[in-house]
């Protein structure tokens, strides 16, 4: 269906700019995950772009969804906001957390930091506040390179800030001057020319900045090449590009940077789109900055809440660590990403700067992405498990088990396309996906039929607690055929009670009567069936109604908030009452839940 052309920047606009880029970034994701050979060729590029995106987008409808039930819309700050906070809490590796800033960026001029909420922005904002983006995600990379994301930003914004007119006059203009700057970047960048392609995260943003043409006039603009272009070359668009391509030719054998090639960019320079040259040899020579071949052995990446002050300090600290720094967002909360050969280390620094969580961190493996060889390809398995899980402690529990599995914070459940990712690294012919929460049915629904789609066997058991997950894995057999495993599997998920502890966050009306903020609340199957005061007294009343109706097996997972008595009375209350019933618990870590219990 054909965009209505928008004079203005408004919240419907940036609601339509996020649906619009993220379909962009879905169809160009292979693509651009495969001339991904810069910083590291690691393939990833086009991935990390679209799962920042589509959190970003999540936020944005989250927003509108909050008026449906109500009177009036959101107003712009609203939406753009939401955008940059989701972008920002979503922000997978360098790309994405780059991507993340300049949507930051945007949004501080587009939501007006003075005070004033203007209901909409004109072509005089959005220039301001391309090149609010552009100069932001520029001064949050340790050592910016051209010929990379950057480069395309920096374009984008010179080019709308010569352009008069409305919002599609501007959008039209940055979109055009991104494109040619785009095309550029291989004679900036060696690695990039030695590859035949032009940069894998600018390329993503042209894609962007495509959608807002898009969201402005109803255009959509023509296709973009992710090949350098040459003489006598077929046509860009008709070409396809693989990951052994684009890596086989990311560095030449003992040699540095052709002369006249690019840029010299010193080693240790920044991140993937950013600036890190360090794709290197397979023989261990030189590459496009003249460094030693190979790199770092880990990407560390998490969320930060603490000060400017502690994060400049931070910053200092992990770029004497290592490379492809980039430190994102601001007023409190921030998304810090690097790549060390000491991710404890890199971790320890996020500690004493403040608190960091989410915390993920990624090996590059043997034969790494850094080398620039091609790894040989692993067989696909016949068959594996995927499952969401809401702590560390489970998800060392579930991996221990042989599951793939996807963390989830409390407040922050996981997108479609985190769940498809997962899928696609368990990497097998078949796939048993656990969601684990009741919340989460149709964003595994979504993602199984993606997976689907790409020839993947998917088969969605509806767990609605992890202890049903667990129950489920415990039956799990790889040997047998598929549908016998999956209602095996079914079946003693179903057969699980749940229930969880948990500290209500603010006065409401429940199944169980009114709680208070503070009070301790007890939920079996998804409903507050108990009220009170102590943590070790509700779960005991909890545990009791479960059993009331049988069971041979409870099950405890142990948050790091609840008392550390309180799994130790449990046991001896069902050894106690209960003499048929065994008992067997688990340390969840930080799972949000104070305890979480299953009966079976």
């Amino acid at each position: 269906m054909a965009q209505v052309p928008q004079t203005f920047f408004d919240a419907l606009a940036v609601r339509t700019w996020c649906g619009l880029a993220l379909r962009a970034l879905g169809r160009a994701r292979e693509e651009i995950d495969a001339i991904n050979v810069y910083p590291v060729a690691d393939g990833d590029t086009g991935t990390n772009l679209y799962l920042t995106l589509e959190s970003a987008a999540t936020a944005v409808e989250a927003v509108f969804a909050g008026y449906e039930t109500g009177s009036g819309e959101p107003s712009l700050a609203d939406a753009v906001r939401a955008m940059a906070h989701g972008a920002l809490i979503g922000a997978r590796g360098n790309s994405g957390t780059i991507l993340a800033q300049l949507l930051r960026g945007m949004a501080q001029v587009l939501a007006d930091d003075s005070g004033r909420e203007a209901p909409h922005i004109d072509g005089t904002g959005l220039r301001l506040a391309l090149r609010r983006a552009a100069d932001s995600a520029r001064q949050a990379v340790a050592h910016p390179v051209e010929g990379t994301v950057l480069t395309v930003a920096s374009a984008a914004a010179d080019a709308a800030e010569g352009a008069e007119g409305d919002c599609g006059t501007v959008a039209r203009a940055a979109y055009a001057g991104a494109r040619a700057a785009l095309a550029a970047t291989p004679g900036q960048l060696a690695v990039l020319e030695r590859a035949g392609v032009v940069d894998a995260g600018g390329r993503g943003l042209v894609a962007v900045l495509g959608a807002l043409v898009e969201a402005f006039t109803g255009e959509t603009p023509g296709a973009v090449p992710g090949r350098q272009a040459s003489t006598g070359a077929p046509d860009a668009a008709s070409v396809t590009v693989t990951v052994s391509d684009a890596r086989a030719h990311a560095c030449v054998p003992g040699g540095g940077a052709a002369a006249g090639t690019g840029p010299h960019v010193r080693a240790g320079a920044v991140p993937e789109d950013v600036a890190h040259a360090r794709v290197a040899a397979p023989d261990a020579g030189l590459c496009a900055d003249g460094a030693e071949a190979g790199g770092p052995a880990f990407e560390v990446i998490y969320l930060l809440e603490a000060d400017d002050a502690a994060v400049a300090r931070l910053r200092a600290r992990l770029d004497a660590l290592g490379d492809s720094l980039v430190v994102v967002g601001g007023d409190g909360l921030w998304n810090v990403h690097v790549h060390v050969d000491d991710a404890g280390a890199a971790v320890e620094a996020g500690v004493e700067a403040g608190r960091p969580y989410r915390i993920r961190i990624t090996h590059f493996g043997l034969g790494d992405v850094h080398t620039g060889a091609e790894r040989p390809p692993r067989e696909r398995a016949q068959r594996a498990v995927v499952a969401v899980v809401p702590g560390e402690g489970l998800a060392a529990l579930y991996t221990e088990a042989g599951a793939t599995t996807v963390l989830a914070r409390p407040g922050e459940p996981p997108a479609s396309g985190e769940l498809v990712q997962a899928v696609r690294r368990a990497h097998a012919h078949e796939v048993v996906l656990l969601p684990n929460d009741a919340e989460l049915r149709h964003t595994a629904a979504a993602a199984a039929e993606q997976a689907r789609t790409e020839g993947i066997r998917v088969a969605l058991i509806p767990t609605r607690s992890a202890v049903q997950g667990i129950a489920a894995l415990a039956v799990h057999e790889p040997e047998r055929r598929f549908d016998e495993d999956v209602v095996q599997m079914t079946s003693a998920a179903g057969a699980t009670r749940y229930a969880e502890v948990v500290v209500a966050e603010h006065q409401s009306w429940t199944t169980a009567g009114v709680c208070q903020a503070g009070d301790v609340l007890g939920l079996i199957d998804g409903d507050v069936a108990v009220i009170g005061a102590d943590v070790t007294a509700t779960a005991e009343t909890v545990l009791d109604r479960m059993l009331q109706a049988g069971g041979e097996l409870v099950t405890l997972v142990v948050g790091d908030e609840a008392p550390h008595t309180a799994a130790e009375h449990l046991q001896t209350r069902v050894r106690d009452a209960y003499l048929a019933v065994d008992t067997v618990v688990y340390r969840g870590g930080r799972q949000g839940a104070l305890l979480l219990i299953g009966v079976e």
